[in-house]
């Protein structure tokens, strides 16, 4: 399993990376391979100010839909479209095309209060 270093991790299995203001924000191999085959990504933020741990959208499985917990506080910019005809993206690239929406990061300082890929590891036991 994938944990890259340079991303930071939420206990509800989300991935951050942070490029100054802009965070990409996606879930992570963890949380996609618990879930199986996505079939469908709702996302429906774009313009909206989402606080941290808000729910920001919702992905379903074959068997089961999850919802989706903004990390840090900020405004989603950009949700990523390939999703809309591409949701298995999220199964064979999470930290990749199958990220899910950018943000612009309202406290930046936010993000160094999650947690650090090995904190994440030990999280989910790997």
């Amino acid at each position: 399993m994938n944990f890259p270093a340079e991303l930071k991790y939420t206990k509800d299995h989300e991935w951050v990376k942070l490029e100054g203001s802009v965070a990409t924000i996606g879930i992570t191999e963890f949380a996609q391979g618990e879930l199986g085959d996505i079939v469908y990504v709702d996302i429906s933020s774009v313009g909206k100010e989402v606080s941290k741990e808000e729910v920001f959208g919702t992905i379903e499985a074959v068997k089961t839909v999850s919802d989706l917990f903004m990390p840090v506080t900020g405004t989603v910019t950009e949700i990523n479209k390939a999703l809309d005809t591409q949701p298995e993206l999220v199964n064979s690239d999470p930290f990749g095309e199958g990220w899910m929406v950018k943000i612009t990061v309202s406290n930046p300082a936010d993000v160094d209060g999650l947690l650090s890929a090995d904190d994440y590891k030990a999280l989910v036991g790997a």
